[in-house]
């Protein structure tokens, strides 16, 4: 299973999932003459377009050589929130005393505990993407190495399949920097680090990414002494400024995670149990650090590596993928690809509504296009950052954009839980209330950016929104008074004149 994690056959967890998503005792369908629609990749765009193809009656074959669920099952979401959910309790507990509930001595964390919940609940979910459910769709499921014979027909270890329609959908796997030195060191990845059973002393993170955040405030709540090393000039580049503030001002005071930005590291080396990182920083410092264990968070790649995909006539690229067009279609017109291996957008919600689009487009003629997607995003950090639309830097960038934000300080809910750090931010055009980028900072922000989300997707503007009832107190009340802001906003001088004198002359 060259594209699987490590996992470990004696842990009873790991085993009940191998049953499930690799099962050893598999035996391969007979493979039809031809097939409606072959998907290379069982994560998450190729499950949903096979369960989705298969549904409305194609005949489909599945092709995956290593788990199926992918990145997002085994070594992805599913893990790494279930280890935010453990370190997020032991950061409330150690707060307590803030709500007057006293706990005698420190939180004690059983870290190997923590980590057999993680692989408990990564099991207990893997049957959804079972491949006996999926033979139980109609899908004909091959654990092989899917490469491409020729511009209709796959190889799958041997297994000729033929087919009218294809879909890529590998995804991608983590970047690991060429580092002198890194190689012979060793490092963790995302696709090793769930694994641990151990918790490190001392962790150094590169990256300073989603998953370098979420991972370092993770291990640091845990108990370990976290460095986080990010080569940019902030953590969360991609996210409005001041939530990277925020979340870096949280992760060192609130969890002494050590932020080094600007920070390269140009070797790394090892003796015995340690790693030595050595660090250049912007103003041509020189630095170290050492630490028990590495986690390379460096962003993602697109894994296209034995597609053969010049056979088929698709062109790819080492950054970019799979090319394709706004519709998903690859240079061979019968083969469409989604998910990581083609979009900069790699997160499972992006990769499930791209699958949809492939169905309907490669099978039913449909003309959707992937750029018309609004592909919300969230970090699930404490407190969170979920993001959609257009970005802070855009709007700043627009004299025609205006901004407005609520801060959670005076959100009363908020502040009745002790959770005033954040904001809500929306970005909308001038003479418009269209809203057409928000961000939320706050613990709940990947469940309130929906409510946004919904209402940039329905066409409601923030007039509407302050005219929508929300129950008292709730944090989603902070999003009506955005609302309420704007109307305010439209109180110019003349126009509370008018009010004035109509008032006046009616009573």
């Amino acid at each position: 299973m060259p594209n699987s994690p490590p996992l470990n056959a004696d842990d009873p967890h790991d085993r009940l999932l191998l049953q499930h998503v690799r099962p050893a005792d598999w035996i391969h369908p007979t493979p039809a003459s031809r097939y409606h629609l072959v998907v290379l990749g069982g994560g998450p765009a190729g499950l949903v377009t096979a369960a989705a193809a298969a549904g409305l009656g194609a005949r489909v074959a599945l092709v995956e050589s290593g788990l199926l669920g992918g990145d997002c099952l085994v070594h992805g979401c599913v893990p790494s929130k279930a280890l935010l959910a453990a370190a997020h309790q032991v950061a409330t507990l150690r707060r307590s005393s803030e709500y007057g509930v006293r706990i005698d001595g420190d939180v004690q964390v059983d870290f190997e505990a923590v980590m057999a919940r993680v692989r408990r609940l990564r099991s207990e979910i893997s049957p959804h993407d079972s491949a006996t459910r999926f033979r139980s769709l109609g899908v004909d499921v091959f654990f092989a190495h899917g490469r491409f014979s020729g511009p209709d027909s796959i190889d799958a270890d041997g297994t000729r399949l033929n087919f009218s329609r294809a879909v890529i959908a590998t995804g991608s796997r983590p970047a690991v920097p060429q580092i002198p030195g890194l190689s012979d060191a060793g490092c963790l990845t995302s696709d090793t680090l769930f694994q641990l059973t151990t918790l490190p002393q001392r962790l150094a993170v590169i990256g300073g990414g989603p998953i370098g955040v979420e991972m370092a405030q993770a291990f640091a709540s845990c108990g370990a002494a976290v460095t986080l090393i990010e080569s940019g000039p902030r953590l969360l580049p991609r996210d409005d400024p001041d939530a990277s503030a925020l979340l870096h001002n949280r992760l060192a005071s609130d969890h002494s995670v050590r932020i080094l930005t600007n920070a390269r590291v140009t070797s790394v080396s090892r003796q015995g149990s340690e790693r030595r990182l050595s660090l250049q920083t912007a103003d041509s410092d020189s630095t170290s650090v050492i630490c028990d264990e590495l986690l390379v968070a460096a962003g993602r790649i697109p894994r296209i590596e034995g597609l053969q995909a010049e056979l088929a006539g698709i062109q790819t690229d080492p950054r970019r993928g799979v090319v394709v067009n706004d519709r998903l279609q690859t240079t061979n017109p019968a083969v469409y690809a989604a998910g990581d291996v083609c979009s900069d957008r790699r997160f499972t919600h992006a990769a499930d509504f791209m699958a949809r689009i492939v169905v309907g487009n490669c099978l039913f003629g449909g003309r959707a296009r992937a750029s018309r997607l609004l592909i919300p995003w969230c970090t699930c950090t404490s407190p969170e950052i979920a993001h959609v639309g257009i970005t802070a830097e855009v709007a700043a960038a627009d004299p025609a954009i205006r901004t407005l934000t609520q801060p959670f300080s005076g959100n009363d809910r908020s502040v009745l839980e002790s959770q005033t750090d954040g904001f809500v931010r929306v970005h909308f055009r001038r003479g418009s209330d269209r809203i057409l980028g928000a961000t939320v900072v706050g613990e709940r922000a990947g469940d309130l950016i929906s409510e946004i989300t919904v209402a940039m997707s329905a066409g409601f503007g923030l007039k509407r929104l302050a005219n929508v009832i929300h129950p008292y107190p709730t944090h989603a009340d902070a999003i009506r008074r955005l609302g309420d802001q704007y109307n305010r906003a439209r109180l110019t001088p003349f126009v509370q004149h008018l009010l004035r004198t109509w008032i006046r002359w009616r009573f």
